[in-house]
Formats: C-alpha cells, structure tokens, sequence
C-alpha cells in the first residue's frame, strides 16, 4: 500500500508542475514540457493502480509502451512545428502566433 502512495504523491507532483509550466508560459517549447510531464504523471498513476488492482497481469505493460511512443510522437511532431515557427519567424511565443490563422 506504500508503494501505490508513493507512486500516487510523485504523479501528483509532476502533474501539478506540468500543469503551472503549461498554464503558465508563453513559449511553446515550455507548454509542450508540461503537457508531457502531465502525461507522465497520468502513465504513473495508471500503472501503479494496475499493479495494485491486478499484481500478476502483465498486459498493462504493452498499454503503456504503446502510450508512450504516442507521446514521444505527439512531442516530435510539437517540436518539428516550435522550429519550423522559429525558422519562419524568430519565434516560439504563443502570443505572436496569431498569424497561424488560416
């Protein structure tokens, strides 16, 4: 039980400084740092409840391999767009991209 609170109290941690570095930045590269830190957090918690709930299933494991290859994709492809906007413009700021509109 230990172990699950412990696992429990450090995905709180990295959710809750990936949430203020994704709330609180403007730079692009620093909002996709803290979506990924959430996304940490939520694969924390979920594999340690499944070995909680279910100790001797080992399924979870392929889940959470498959889960994270999407988010080192989805991080790819944020910082492949973060530097094809620097190159275009000087910049990665939020507030200056509102010239992305179609």
């Amino acid at each position: 039980m230990e172990l699950l609170l412990t696992a429990l109290i450090i995905a709180i941690i990295l959710f809750g400084i990936g949430l203020y570095g994704a709330l609180s930045q403007t730079n692009l590269v620093m909002i996709m740092m803290g979506v990924e830190l959430m996304l940490g957090a939520a694969m924390i918690n979920l594999v340690a409840f499944w070995r909680y709930l279910h100790p001797e299933a080992f399924s979870i494991k392929m889940f959470v391999l498959v889960a994270m290859t999407v988010m080192a994709l989805e991080g790819a492809v944020g910082f492949a767009i973060a530097t094809q906007r620097f190159r275009s413009s000087g910049s990665v700021e939020m507030e200056e991209a509102a010239d992305l509109n179609g």
